[in-house]
């Protein structure tokens, strides 16, 4: 029986790219679900957009010198793009800076406070006299009262991870100027959440105890015991989606309210493209909500967002809310600041093509239950020794056969023995517990139960020998092979909703579409043999390539350079060609140029600049040989705005002149042993 199913991945926030820690902790799973559901033949509408309010927007754009939603069009793009490409297979992507977000989460403030669920609040704040301006929370910096760390935010120190408000910090100074800022009236509306405390006791510690997550309970459990007090909605800011009632100039709603409403914007411009009723998968009872966030988010997503849907009065609360705990990054904890991460849209121009092996890695990795680590020797000995020499070596093997001794045409079955319904009926309860798995969030045990019908299949092939047994029983041979590629087409379906782009490849191998019964995970789960007798297979591909050290090797030292000193800073703002004036330029060293596929002119270069290296494409393909400009000092402009060229980031521009033949040349320094980073003025 098929059901809908709405599910929302958090809004990633748009002040930077998307990072593995992401990944892993919220889009990864989402979609291992979301496929999941569709494969099984449900309605499923999997939503996600660019959370783009907030203060960390306006402290960028204050930094850069630019407006907010310079900020926001510009990582939004990158953050949309990187998704596509890495696979996430959202219904809808959308935005809250977007005309049909401000009114959705216009509309939704009036009906709750037509609905009399806020509190008009006058209190003293924060303000800047120097700025002119109140200060919010993040625009306050000052001594966390619990843990004395220095450098706390005025509603939370990283720290230690408390929630305080900004009165509570000891010695506050303001972000903008340095100087301690002054209390001073001002009104706001407060979401009365103490009067939601036991509605959300009864809904989650007595009606969800027993099937959710219990680090989701957990925290749930301990905000709840402390009491629930009414929680501002609104802030004195000039970016966001503006209070829409006539005493609230200069005040915006506040980024952690109008944000979840983002999944229900999304959902409605999702539906207008596709005409499609909205209300069916947000006001259903018979369809299932469910959030994929970080343990950061559970509070927003498990008590306020719920109690805001229950205020409202017409919404469906989520069934589950499966949040995921942290992601390391060799041994050391994920920090932007630092600049230490594995950026996505880095990763798909180092790995090109190899968006499966990050989506395995992280799976068979992943902080479920607790914080993992990531690292790159894991990561290359997840590839060489499971991927390829496990997945990749038995379907190698099985499509190299079935083409040397039939021409690529599916043999006959013929008489199983036992071994071979053994083998079969092994791998049908690694499907149910696959199946069982994912329905529970436990993304990590299916994933390893999927490399497990690997290697059931590699020692099935191997205990058969069929290369031997060909020269003594034929018939033999070819049921072996028949069960192999069973097997085959079993792992073609099965790993769709963890290896997208690498199930679709098998499948084309494999001809799946050429079989009579469909290859859908239905079939296998009732034991119907998917493979047709006859059927010709194409030759084969490899599904997976090993990575070598010195590809790892290049990414620790990248890593490396980020702890030694952060990247270098642009002392300049951000600029299009036409800004002359602010151009930045520093001289870089050449450490990696390859060609880009399809095109005749561009070469993919990396170049370190001081302790920093980018990934730069440049159009020089026809005056140079890749292998002979490594280690050619160049100079580049290191404030353009990244670009995407040919399907790649460009972080920069190097600069190029023309020789006497009108051939495009390097603007090299005279002094070649001037080093890299320096800057030219």
């Amino acid at each position: 029986m098929t059901k809908r199913y709405t599910i929302t991945a958090a809004l990633p926030y748009t002040n930077g790219p998307i990072h593995i820690g992401h990944l892993a902790g919220v889009y990864i799973p989402a979609d291992i679900y979301s496929r999941f559901l569709r494969i099984k033949g449900n309605d499923v509408l999997f939503i996600c957009g660019s959370d783009e309010h907030g203060v960390p927007i306006t402290l960028k754009a204050k930094k850069e010198g630019i407006n907010p939603q310079d900020v926001v069009d510009k990582y939004h793009k990158i953050i949309k793009d990187s998704f596509a490409e890495f696979g996430i297979s959202f219904d809808n992507y959308s935005r809250t800076s977007s005309k049909i977000h401000h009114k959705t989460a216009s509309d939704f403030f009036t009906t709750l406070n037509n609905n009399n669920q806020f509190s008009e609040i006058e209190s003293e704040q924060f303000y800047d006299e120097s700025a002119n301006q109140f200060l919010a929370d993040r625009f306050i910096i000052g001594t966390c009262p619990k843990c004395h760390n220095t450098e706390s935010y005025g509603d939370q120190c990283e720290n230690c991870g408390t929630s305080h408000n900004a009165l509570d910090l000891i010695n506050p100074k303001s972000s903008i100027t340095g100087l301690s800022p002054q209390l001073k009236k001002t009104k706001h509306w407060y979401l009365k959440l103490d009067s939601h405390q036991l509605f959300l006791e009864n809904w989650i510690l007595k009606d969800h105890k027993s099937d959710w997550k219990s680090n989701v309970y957990g925290q749930c459990k301990s905000w709840l015991d402390d009491g629930l007090r009414p929680r501002a909605v609104t802030r004195d800011l000039d970016w966001g989606v503006p209070v829409p009632l006539n005493n609230a100039d200069g005040k915006v709603l506040y980024v952690w309210f109008d944000a979840p409403i983002g999944y229900i914007s999304s959902t409605i411009e999702w539906a207008k493209k596709n005409n499609k009723n909205w209300e069916s998968y947000w006001k259903d009872p018979a369809t299932e909500l469910v959030h994929f966030i970080g343990k950061d988010n559970i509070v927003f997503h498990c008590i306020i967002f719920p109690a805001m849907l229950k205020a409202e009065g017409s919404y469906i609360l989520p069934k589950n809310v499966p949040a995921n705990e942290f992601l390391n990054l060799e041994g050391d904890k994920i920090s932007t600041s630092k600049n230490w991460a594995v950026w996505l849209p880095e990763y798909l121009i180092d790995f090109p093509n190899k968006q499966d092996i990050l989506r395995y890695v992280l799976t068979s990795n992943a902080p479920e239950t607790k914080d993992n680590d990531f690292t790159w020797k894991d990561f290359q000995a997840k590839n060489n020794n499971e991927l390829v020499a496990i997945f990749g070596n038995f379907i190698n093997r099985v499509v190299v056969l079935t083409n040397k001794y039939y021409n690529g045409d599916v043999p006959n079955k013929n008489k199983f023995l036992d071994v071979d319904t053994e083998v079969l009926n092994s791998i049908y309860e690694s499907i149910s517990k696959i199946e069982k798995s994912i329905s529970k969030f436990r993304f990590r045990e299916a994933c390893n139960e999927l490399i497990n019908i690997a290697r059931s299949g590699n020692k099935y092939l191997a205990d058969q020998e069929p290369w031997k047994t060909i020269k003594v029983d034929e018939n033999r041979v070819e049921t072996v092979m028949y069960v192999s590629l069973q097997i085959s087409a079993i792992l073609s379906v099965i790993s769709e909703p963890f290896l997208p782009k690498t199930s679709a490849k098998l499948q084309a191998i494999l001809n799946s579409k050429a079989h009579s019964l469909h290859w859908t995970w239905g079939n296998l789960t009732e034991k119907n043999l998917i493979v047709n007798t006859g059927v010709r297979i194409n030759k084969a591909e490899l599904l997976f390539s090993k990575i070598e050290d010195r590809e790892i090797d290049f990414q620790i030292e990248k890593l490396n350079h980020s702890k030694k000193s952060k990247a270098i800073p642009n002392k300049k703002t951000e600029i299009n060609e036409l800004d002359f004036s602010k151009l930045n330029f520093r001289i870089g060293n050449i450490l990696e140029a390859t060609k880009i596929e399809k095109s005749k002119k561009l070469l993919l270069l990396k170049i370190e600049i001081g302790n920093e290296t980018r990934s730069i494409v440049s159009g020089i393909a026809k005056s140079y040989d890749p292998k002979k400009i490594i280690g050619t000092k160049v100079v580049v402009l290191t404030n353009l705005e990244p670009k995407i060229i040919a399907g790649v980031i460009s972080q920069g521009m190097v600069l190029l002149t023309k020789d006497e033949n009108n051939a495009e040349v390097f603007v090299s320094p005279v002094n070649i042993n001037v080093e890299s980073g320096l800057n030219i003025s």
